[in-house]
């Protein structure tokens, strides 16, 4: 079995990439349980897989934190205001750490993990991201996550 170079996430039964992509459809569809932790997932998903949005990576390891302590309810504020902190929106801002008081700083001198307890893979279950856990799937990806780049 082939396993992903960033996250060392099993290749199966789909890429992680493909996994995104199907994840990233139900949270647009804008139902729970998906839509409610889509900022928790992108930000898990760019966290293991530094490639895809290296200047993100501070302001998504503070929405990780303060949903970690906080829940959905803290999360929510804090996600509208990472879309108007937005660095396309406001001249080249990237948010991060530094804009939520209280968030330890980002681990940016540290090389990415290259491995992680918790990936796409073990959220998506069996491909297909079912409704039943799955927030709870999200927070011990996040947690994992979290742990990971600490």
């Amino acid at each position: 079995m082939s396993r992903c170079p960033e996250c060392g996430g099993a290749g199966a039964p789909r890429p992680c990439a493909e996994l995104f992509g199907e994840l990233l459809t139900l949270d647009y569809s804008m139902r729970p349980p998906w839509a409610p932790v889509h900022a928790v997932s992108v930000s898990c998903f760019h966290l293991q897989h530094p490639s895809r949005a290296p200047s993100a990576a501070p302001g998504q390891w503070a929405l990780l934190h303060v949903y970690l302590e906080g829940g959905l309810d803290a999360l929510l504020p804090m996600a509208r205001r990472l879309r108007r902190l937005n660095s396309h929106r406001r001249g080249g801002h990237t948010p991060g750490a530094a804009d939520f008081p209280g968030v330890p700083p980002f681990p940016a001198h540290a090389a990415p993990p290259s491995g992680f307890a918790t990936t796409i893979a073990d959220v998506a279950v069996d491909g297909g991201f079912p409704a039943d856990g799955h927030e709870e799937r999200v927070r011990r990806w996040a947690r994992d996550t979290v742990a990971a780049w600490a």
